[in-house]
C-alpha cells in the first residue's frame, strides 16, 4: 500500500485512480484522535492509496479534495471534463 508523503503526488494518483474505474472506487477519511492523525484512503480494491497527516492545515486541503471527488460521484456530467475544470 503506498503512503505518500507529498499531498500533490497523493491527489494526481488518486484521480487517476478514481477517472479509471469510478464505480470501483472508494474513499475512507478516518481521523484518530489518540495520535492526532487524519487520514485519507482511495482504494478500488486492487490498489489502495493512504495519506496520513497530523497538520491542521492539511485538513482544509483533504476537505477541499474530498468534496470534489463526492460531486464528481454523484454528478452526470462527464467525469475528465469535471476534474479539469476544478
Amino acid at each position: 500500500m503506498p503512503h505518500y508523503q507529498a499531498w500533490e503526488e497523493f491527489t494526481r494518483a488518486a484521480e487517476k485512480l478514481y477517472l479509471a474505474d469510478p464505480m470501483k472506487v472508494r474513499v475512507v477519511l478516518k481521523y484518530r484522535h489518540c495520535d492526532g492523525n487524519l487520514c485519507i484512503k482511495v482504494t478500488d480494491d486492487v490498489a489502495c492509496l493512504l495519506y496520513r497527516t497530523d497538520q491542521a492545515q492539511d485538513v482544509k486541503k483533504i476537505e477541499k479534495f474530498h468534496s470534489q471527488l463526492m460531486r464528481l460521484m454523484v454528478s452526470k456530467e462527464s467525469r475528465s471534463a469535471a476534474m479539469e475544470t476544478d
